[in-house]
């Protein structure tokens, strides 16, 4: 079954849509293929999550709130990475250990 058109002039009007579509998918292939390797790259170059999180107040003068394990799914948005010493000062200042990641239990702070 030959569904193409049997003149010169058509063939050479569907070969030239051809070789136009074929560009754009090419050029659609290529823009996959950078974005897919700027991601692979991202992904490699992303530094370690930090191993403890202070969560600070609502504005610059508020003490902290918590102390996190540097993964907690339970921390704010305004949190910063701390150092295991920081960690540790700010438990013995009073600052709450979250209750969900139990940073206290991780770093072996006893109170009191």
């Amino acid at each position: 079954m030959n569904d193409l058109p049997p003149d010169l002039p058509r063939l050479r009007t569907l070969e030239t849509w051809l070789t136009l579509a074929l560009g754009e998918v090419r050029t659609a292939i290529a823009a996959a293929e950078q974005r897919e390797q700027e991601q692979q790259h991202g992904a490699q170059a992303r530094p370690a999550p930090p191993d403890w999180l202070l969560e600070l107040g609502l504005n610059r003068d508020a003490p902290p709130v918590q102390v996190h394990v540097g993964d907690c799914w339970n921390a704010g948005k305004r949190t910063r990475g701390i150092p295991r010493d920081a960690a540790l000062r700010a438990l013995a200042d009073g600052v709450t250990a979250c209750g969900m990641c139990r940073p206290d239990s991780e770093l072996g702070f006893l109170d009191g």
